[in-house]
């Protein structure tokens, strides 16, 4: 089932870091941002860890949480999780659920070759486990500060129904 702007998350169970279990509802009440890229330890990924990282603090205040996803296996995730001293979780994907679910699994071109990559994307979702925005295909730079901003109007939003 694909996922749409405006609808709750279909059903989903996915394995973390830290041993946590990440679901469609596991985080309701709160934001979840869940940023997919392509792999670990290659430099678009790392510098975009490295930017949630060193805005994590940001998230926290503004009521969200954040997951990288990716196929990589637990342990490399542990691996990079550590070098990078991230201070979320990694979600293994290593059987694509989420990837296809999401629609980041696309055809790409490397080396001259046809291959199945990931599209580096990141999908925002509020407090009720509805999707509330989507960003795809997206570049590194200054796209961290557009999700934090993106966070930042959701908790002004639900300030002012309170």
């Amino acid at each position: 089932m694909a996922i749409v702007v405006n609808k709750p998350l279909p059903e989903f169970e996915a394995n973390a870091t830290g041993g946590i279990k990440v679901s469609n509802t596991s985080h309701n009440g709160q934001i979840l941002i869940l940023y997919f890229y392509p792999k670990d330890n290659t430099p678009g990924c790392t510098t975009e860890a490295m930017q949630f990282r060193d805005k994590y603090k940001d998230f926290i205040k503004a009521g969200a949480t954040v997951f990288g996803v990716s196929r990589d296996n637990m342990k490399s995730h542990d691996d990079f999780k550590e070098k990078l001293e991230l201070p979320f979780e990694l979600i293994a994907d290593t059987e694509e659920k989420m990837c296809h679910m999401f629609g980041v699994v696309k055809n790409k071109i490397m080396y001259g070759k046809k291959v199945k990559g990931i599209e580096r994307s990141t999908f925002l979702v509020g407090p009720d486990g509805t999707l509330v925005q989507e960003w795809r295909g997206l570049k590194v730079p200054g796209h961290v500060d557009e999700v934090l901003k993106a966070v930042k109007a959701i908790k002004a939003q639900d300030k002012k129904v309170a």
